[in-house]
């Protein structure tokens, strides 16, 4: 496990540990992580708060994107895709999409190079909390 997604499962299990969905999200520029987040929908009582919003907030102004990567525990949702599209990211490394299929069309429709890890660790980490939390888990993923 390379050194930037080993800091995206980090945030994911920082995410679970505070109560929340573990879906973790880091940008990287020239070699070095530039922004950090996990999902704080519960937290913080936001819907938009996903992994990777946190992740490009933490990151702020930082200009251009086109030489970023993102990486995400979890195949990026359309909400998340439109602001890789939006901001030009130009590739997403995601941990798996077996538990969410998410937007990875939409993403490879405009450009961008998407890279599925289909990661046991990830997968195994989803399973087990959309076992033991169903209702929250549609809730995020908006088919409650």
């Amino acid at each position: 496990m390379d050194e930037f997604f080993k800091a995206a499962v980090d945030e994911a299990k920082q995410g679970l540990s505070e109560g929340g969905i573990p879906i973790g999200s880091v940008l990287v520029k020239d070699g070095k992580i530039i922004g950090r987040g996990h999902n704080k929908r519960v937290q913080e009582s936001n819907p938009v708060f996903h992994a990777e919003i946190d992740c490009l907030f933490n990151a702020g102004r930082i200009g251009s994107y086109k030489d970023t990567t993102l990486y995400s525990t979890l195949m990026p949702c359309h909400l998340c895709a439109g602001a890789v599209v939006q901001f030009g990211i130009k590739k997403v490394i995601a941990g798996e999409s077996l538990t969410f299929n998410g937007a990875r069309e939409f993403m490879e429709s405009h450009g961008v190079e998407v890279v599925d890890l289909e990661d046991k660790e990830c997968i195994g980490m989803m399973n087990k909390f959309i076992a033991e939390n169903p209702e929250l888990w549609s809730e995020d993923i908006g088919e409650l």
